[in-house]
């Protein structure tokens, strides 16, 4: 009797084990906080928290990747993977990325679907390219293009009754440049090619700043009620283009929201 209650014990207690080791091996690793506020954004090897098109992004050992091959079908737009965590207004992002020489990429806040075109928004966007011309600066996609070069700090004026502006090569044409954040020369410099570098995003009320490598790169003050956008989407982007590949990994989000 003795020997069978033991046994019975026994297997219970590797039974409790076995369950436990499987419910703690399809666990999510996303939206674990690490006591800073911070909350992790990417799964160790799924998509999971994200959607995208599945032929262009993957996550594996906690890299998230988008790729366009030499075999593959050329981009017609933009696509983005699409973090499915909510529309935070105040916030900052942090973690790093690596870009090959010919690519061209992004990360989206602030944003909207953009449904004519599937995974595609429309919104803030913190440039990154292979080749570091536009990499930090504030581009904001399918709306008011470029809003701050990398070395700017600039204001959107409100635009008053009646007033138009417009895009005008590539940059919005109702922006005040304010201050210098440096030059674009030796900010360019601290960016390194082909090879990992942070970022940094930090949205609170209408003023949004860009870092890379902890310098700050870029920053604007939105004071355009008519076109801004106080909260919205998160997304990443691969960019139309020749066969290019961007790695992201340590996403993670800190919310300030009330």
């Amino acid at each position: 009797m003795r020997l069978n209650i033991k046994y019975s014990s026994l297997c219970l207690l590797l039974a409790v084990g076995f369950a436990s080791c499987s419910n703690s091996s399809v666990k999510s690793e996303t939206n674990s906080d690490n006591g800073d506020g911070f909350v992790e954004m990417l799964d160790k090897n799924s998509l999971q928290g994200w959607k995208g098109d599945e032929k262009i992004w993957d996550v594996k050992d906690g890299i998230l990747t988008g790729q366009i091959r030499e075999e593959d079908e050329p981009l017609t737009s933009n696509s983005f993977v699409i973090w499915e965590g909510g529309e935070p207004a105040d916030f900052e992002l942090k973690g790093s990325f690596r870009i090959s020489a010919n690519g061209n990429s992004g990360i989206n806040y602030r944003s909207e679907r953009y449904d004519a075109v599937p995974f595609a928004l429309k919104g803030y966007q913190a440039d990154i390219d292979g080749q570091n011309n536009y990499t930090g600066q504030n581009y904001e996609e399918r709306k008011r293009t470029t809003l701050a070069y990398r070395g700017q700090s600039v204001e959107i004026p409100e635009l008053e009754e009646g007033e138009k502006a417009a895009s005008e090569n590539n940059a919005w044409s109702n922006v005040k440049i304010v201050d210098s954040l440096g030059d674009q020369a030796d900010l360019k410099n601290t960016i390194k090619s082909e090879d990992w570098n942070t970022i940094r995003i930090v949205a609170q009320g209408n003023r949004l700043q860009h870092y890379i490598n902890d310098v700050l790169m870029s920053e604007v003050l939105d004071n355009d009620t008519e076109n801004r956008k106080l909260s919205g989407l998160i997304g990443i982007q691969v960019h139309v283009g020749p066969p290019m590949k961007v790695e992201y990994k340590n996403l993670m989000i800190k919310k300030y929201d009330k």
